[in-house]
């Protein structure tokens, strides 16, 4: 049940970059680039 909290975090907060979130980038490449690239900002913090 651990897991499940830090994944539900993992996810709230990778939805509060706008551009994640609404998917403005039509390649799936860029828009799997932008997903690590936060995901490198958040697990950072």
């Amino acid at each position: 049940m651990k897991n499940r909290n830090i994944i539900e975090r993992f996810f709230a907060r990778l939805k509060l970059f706008r551009g994640i979130a609404t998917r403005y980038d039509k390649r799936k490449s860029v828009f799997c680039a932008a997903v690590l690239l936060v995901s490198a900002v958040i697990g950072a913090n």
